[in-house]
């Protein structure tokens, strides 16, 4: 299949590539075999859609976020993170022992993402295996891609939201499907035992598992860490420790206060940050310095952090992670230049779709994950295209996503019930 439109995507975080009514080649297998400007020969006889004057664009990877917080999203976001966590996060969690009640978030979950144009997601389930194994089938129907985490807890918890050893086994040992798969989950240090956090660092080499969770979020959360753990460093030796901290991919959220021997070990390790600055911001948690950690080579992608953050939108997270960057400018007096907006949106596509493999740039080899964007209510006729995708990324939303592809396969609507 051939597409027309103007493409716009970021193989390097430096610009934007333009190509105005250009042309990109998709196998049947849904892989990129070329991008043009002008059509070649050889494919003349190829069916070809054309989107006119609407912008192609990589579709969005959200690498941090929180499935059964949905509901609480735009809610009480009036404490800091631990108080957040015991007064409104646990008792929404622990509804999801009720399947019905998880079947009917989880559909709208899915739905947001779908209709977000967020094709691919790692995401935090809660505790209860039937609940986030129903998750991982909705996600699987709906053609979107994702790892999914069972939440490892047994530590400073309410009853009811802890799970055993043998739970994790049981989950972990299921291999997923071609495009929904197990990722290693423990919630944070503080709420997982060492017995705990040594058998999840052995699942994650037993079955080659990459590990997600929670880092140097909270200053409260860091001092927490060290009184558990006298003998680490670092809040990062704490999962290094155990074998969570890049023995196999690893994403590690929001980082606003990793500092010296951290960073060292987030380089060393290739261990992802994934930078949240809605909930960062929210929960008053702090802000990552991200044009410091992107200057030490430190991988770096985005999460909404659903529902510390109160938008499952990459748009918004975009625009905040852009906010962020210039207030570190002012406050590092010019020593941090803020990021452009092309490194905003390279975050959020092809640094994120790299966790997923070859994903979200429009370069051969990669898989075709894509949305069709209709600008033109943003008056788009008044604008290069340098402006259109500007614009977009600050006061566009989803009613402008016209198509969304995944794996070269466009996706229906997902249904509510």
């Amino acid at each position: 299949m051939i597409y027309k439109a103007h493409l716009i995507d970021t193989p390097t975080p430096d610009q934007f590539r333009i190509i105005p009514n250009g042309y990109i080649h998709v196998n049947d297998h849904g892989i990129i075999e070329g991008v043009y400007q002008t059509l070649p020969a050889s494919l003349t006889s190829e069916p070809i859609t054309d989107f006119g004057d609407q912008l192609l664009i990589p579709a969005f990877y959200d690498l941090h976020v929180h499935a059964p917080q949905y509901r609480n999203m735009g809610l009480a976001l009036d404490l800091p993170l631990l108080p957040w966590l015991q007064t409104y996060t646990f008792p929404e969690e622990s509804k999801f022992s009720d399947l019905h009640y998880a079947e009917r978030i989880y559909r709208r979950f899915v739905h947001e993402l779908w209709m977000q144009g967020t094709m691919r997601a790692s995401i935090f389930g809660t505790v209860h295996i039937p609940a986030t194994q129903l998750l991982m089938k909705l996600l699987d129907e709906a053609g979107l891609g994702a790892y999914v985490g069972l939440v490892g807890m047994n530590r400073d918890c309410p009853e009811g939201l802890t799970n055993t050893l043998e739970d994790l086994e049981e989950f972990y040992k299921q291999p997923g499907t071609e495009r929904v798969k197990p990722i290693i989950t423990p919630r944070f240090i503080p709420s997982c035992t060492r017995e705990m956090l040594q058998r999840l660092g052995e699942l994650a080499k037993k079955y080659n598992l990459p590990v997600q969770s929670h880092l140097s979020e909270n200053r409260n959360e860091i001092r927490l860490v060290h009184k558990l753990m006298p003998e680490v460093l670092t809040y990062g030796d704490g999962y290094l420790k155990y074998g969570l901290w890049g023995q196999t991919p690893t994403l590690m959220a929001h980082c606003c206060h990793s500092r010296g021997r951290e960073l060292r070990l987030l380089k060393k390790y290739d261990v992802i940050v994934v930078h949240c600055p809605t909930s960062n911001c929210n929960l008053g948690s702090g802000a990552a310095p991200i044009r410091r950690f992107l200057k030490k080579g430190i991988r770096v992608t985005l999460g909404t952090d659903v529902s510390g953050g109160h938008n499952a939108s990459m748009l918004r997270v975009m625009q905040y992670t852009l906010q962020t960057s210039k207030l570190y400018q002012t406050f590092s007096l010019l020593k941090e230049p803020a990021l452009k907006v092309s490194e905003a949106f390279y975050l959020a596509t092809k640094s994120g779709g790299s966790f997923f493999g070859k994903c979200g740039s429009f370069e051969q080899g990669y898989e075709f994950d894509a949305l069709v964007v209709n600008d033109a209510y943003l008056n788009a006729e008044k604008y290069t295209l340098p402006q259109r995708i500007e614009r977009y990324i600050f006061i566009g939303d989803d009613r402008d996503i016209k198509h969304r592809f995944c794996a070269g396969k466009e996706l229906a609507e997902p249904s509510l019930t």
